[in-house]
């Protein structure tokens, strides 16, 4: 895995001037070197592009059905090997890995699906008043133009995914961007469209480096930007072109509240494990992973020694190995920052439970509880391993607290009463509510994003679907309805 990785350009591989490395975050090895695309080759694949929208629109629906199938087949067929080259250049434990790659096949069938069903149009009477007498609109949705898709490192071929499949589905072009840190599964996916009869020019995946990446976001070539990844950098994004449709999926602070009736002692033990497990799965690298709980008084002393030890419960460790829960972080000084921030929360007077060491890239998970409101690691999200458990009275203080916050991601709400479930729906300021369940659920067909400063627009695939299109009515006269 130390070949030079050529980049996809209009649908055909190419090398440019300059390489980067990808190392292993673990154990620092080289994990392969990507080829930079030179200014005159980013300009080709936006020129080609755009030049295609119109035929990319028009290619019927089963040709763009049989493509993203292929996609998903291949993804299957070499579900180990892409699990090994993202768990390398990610840090992912394999056992997560895999299931990366496994949602990632779903995605391309789910948008196989929806472009056979997709647009079938929606026929409107006007003859509701006289001057409609013999007219219908047909409404139909249309692409807005070649999307720019900007992934992040955490979820490499996953999130590539929801960006390219539901492009593919509605014949929009798309660019794909993927993180500099993370970028040889998004070139493997560029290897499998290469296989379809996608037209030339509807897709390329670019290793430009983030530094070179202003000139694409203000290319009026480019109208529809999907970018996943810091809330800085989105809205910077989307500040920069005003004018531009913007997906932004952006940070969390997910909060997964415990309240009363959750009080047997399976019930306990559940919440634990899967607060434990959604706390700490990709390193805490999620922007729905559980970094608060918030536990009604009534269960707090029973439940917290059982988020403690099921937190001490998970393996650390080489990420290629079967048995280990939970990897490095991305890189040395991400877990830098969040052994600061944790720090930061200890001095403050914040009780460390469990964990709180590094040993280079790889952070302990850790549990905190009575943390002061004011620190780093209460208002902000720490894209790490640590969990912070907080006592409150009753659901309207839990729900209060879940509010508390700048971030509107997702929340889990541990209760069995269907009615507090509804209550709690319409009280949380964020973009989905799991009664059950930890905040960490997603299933990439429901509609993804958040309230606050969590984002704009939502993924899932037929809402980026939505997302990438707008509707053109055509309106018809003379007939005899």
């Amino acid at each position: 895995m130390t070949a030079t990785h050529a980049f996809w350009l209009a649908g055909r591989q190419a090398t440019g001037d300059a390489t980067f490395d990808v190392t292993n975050s673990y154990d620092g090895r080289l994990v392969g070197t990507v080829s930079v695309p030179t200014e005159a080759q980013v300009e080709e694949a936006v020129a080609a592009a755009h030049a295609v929208r119109e035929e990319f629109a028009a290619t019927p629906a089963h040709v763009r059905a049989k493509a993203l199938n292929h996609v998903a087949d291949r993804l299957t067929e070499r579900t180990e090997e892409i699990a090994r080259l993202i768990s390398a250049e990610n840090g992912k434990p394999i056992k997560w890995a895999r299931g990366e790659v496994g949602r990632a096949v779903s995605v391309f069938r789910f948008a196989a699906e929806e472009a056979r069903r997709w647009n079938s149009g929606d026929a409107q009477r006007l003859d509701t008043d006289q001057g409609g007498t013999g007219r219908l609109a047909l409404t139909r949705r249309i692409p807005k133009g070649v999307v720019l898709g900007i992934a992040p490192f955490n979820f490499p071929l996953n999130l590539s995914a929801h960006k390219v499949a539901p492009a593919i589905a509605v014949g929009a072009p798309i660019i794909l961007k993927p993180a500099p840190a993370t970028p040889l599964s998004s070139l493997v996916l560029g290897e499998l469209l290469a296989e379809t009869e996608l037209p030339a020019g509807s897709w390329s995946v670019l290793t430009v480096p983030n530094e070179k990446m202003p000139a694409l976001v203000q290319d009026e070539r480019l109208p529809v930007i999907s970018f996943t990844g810091s809330g800085p950098v989105g809205y910077a994004i989307m500040d920069s072109v005003p004018r531009k449709h913007c997906t932004l999926e952006l940070g969390g602070n997910g909060a997964a509240v415990v309240l009363a009736d959750y009080d047997s002692e399976a019930d306990l033990d559940w919440a634990a494990g899967r607060i434990a497990t959604f706390s700490n799965y990709q390193g805490g690298q999620s922007c729905i992973s559980v970094q608060r709980v918030i536990a009604d008084a009534a269960v707090y002393d029973r439940l917290l020694p059982k988020i403690v030890a099921a937190v001490e419960a998970q393996v650390t460790g080489d990420p290629a190995d079967d048995a280990t829960d939970v990897g490095p972080l991305v890189s040395e000084d991400a877990a830098k920052r969040v052994e600061a921030w944790v720090t930061e929360a200890v001095d403050a007077g914040a009780a460390l439970l469990a964990g709180g060491k590094r040993d280079g890239a790889t952070y302990a998970p850790t549990v905190l509880a009575d943390v002061p409101a004011d620190v780093t690691l209460s208002c902000e999200e720490v894209f790490g391993p640590v969990l912070t458990v907080k006592r409150v009275d009753g659901e309207d203080e839990a729900f209060a607290a879940v509010n508390d916050s700048k971030y509107g991601l997702q929340a889990g709400v541990f209760t069995h009463d269907l009615q507090t479930a509804f209550r709690a729906h319409r009280a949380l300021e964020v973009g989905g509510v799991v009664v059950g369940d930890a905040p960490s659920y997603r299933a990439d067909q429901m509609p993804y994003g958040g309230a606050k400063q969590s984002g704009v627009g939502r993924e899932g695939v037929r809402y980026a679907m939505d997302d990438y299109t707008y509707e053109r009515v055509l309106v018809l006269t003379g007939l005899a309805l």
